[in-house]
């Protein structure tokens, strides 16, 4: 069974920065895509930023220059850099893997974390 993990989630000013991590652990063959996507209170679930397997990113506009996706495939691990942030950002944070294969298992699946609370607030 595959599960992802997130941590580094908290509480931070306005300005200030955070770092989310999120393992995928399980009989791993191949992972796709990682990325992390976020809903804040009263609205969808959003984007914010995925990696693929060559390095390829995609952000959201209203994160690009702020936050800074990175991966380690060995680890099957994802990482979010997050700087100058703003009340704005404040959210749920999901981790998620796409197009995730397991040993021994032909099928390509969707996972997601439990997700880890960011708030920025002074």
């Amino acid at each position: 069974q595959v599960q992802l993990v997130e941590s580094g989630g908290g509480l931070v000013q306005p300005g200030g920065s955070l770092r989310l991590s999120c393992a995928a652990s399980g009989s791993i063959f191949r992972i796709n895509t990682m990325g992390w996507y976020r809903q804040a209170p009263g609205k969808q679930r959003e984007l914010v930023a995925t990696m693929d397997t060559v390095g390829s990113t995609n952000y959201a506009d209203s994160v690009k220059g702020r936050f800074t996706i990175s991966r380690d495939n060995a680890k099957n691990t994802v990482y979010l850099q997050m700087n100058s942030l703003k009340p704005e950002d404040t959210a749920v944070y999901y981790c998620n893997s796409d197009g995730l294969k397991v040993v021994g298992d032909d099928r390509y699946l969707e996972v997601w974390g439990q997700g880890t609370l960011v708030t920025v607030s002074s």
